[in-house]
């Protein structure tokens, strides 16, 4: 979908100054395991499903409307794996928009859908092994990527 009304407005008013985002992510496992990462078009790194949340929708509505979007796929937010944010999460993007986002990370189960490579926003999807994970574009820390989580979110103090 690329960036909603509210945040190319905002950006007209701000311009390339650092804004503060709050945003959901991903963690899409296949049977095997395996967590799908995603690849933009002319990005050499990987990321996962990740996005805003815009103005009226749940953090889960977020993360449920982005792996759509990204990938073709329904998926379930199972539960918070981890909330996380600071300087560890700035990011600025090809344009020079810069953003520090508070991301909440979900682990989500698959639904039903067909993945969907090469579409509007993403070129590559890919399953990877919990031990060879690719080079990401954001910071997370490994404990996100480990399938012996707490019951209880993860969180840097």
């Amino acid at each position: 979908m690329g960036m909603s009304d509210y945040y190319k407005n905002l950006r007209q008013k701000i311009g390339n100054e650092l804004i503060f985002m709050p945003g959901v992510a991903a963690i899409i496992r296949n049977e095997q395991g395996e967590i799908l990462f995603v690849r933009k078009h002319n990005e050499s790194t990987w990321g996962l499903i990740a996005g805003a949340i815009e103005i009226g929708e749940t953090p889960a509505q977020a993360v449920v409307r982005e792996a759509f979007e990204e990938t073709g796929l329904f998926i379930v937010p199972d539960k918070i794996i981890g909330v996380y944010g600071g300087e560890d999460q700035r990011f600025t993007y090809h344009n020079g928009h810069q953003v520090e986002y508070l991301t909440i990370v979900f682990e989500c189960s698959i639904q039903s859908g067909q993945l969907r490579s090469n579409n509007e926003e993403m070129k590559d999807l890919q399953f990877f092994s919990v031990y060879k994970l690719p080079v990401i574009t954001n910071h997370y820390p490994d404990y996100i990527f480990s399938s012996n989580q707490e019951e209880r979110a993860h969180f840097i103090k």
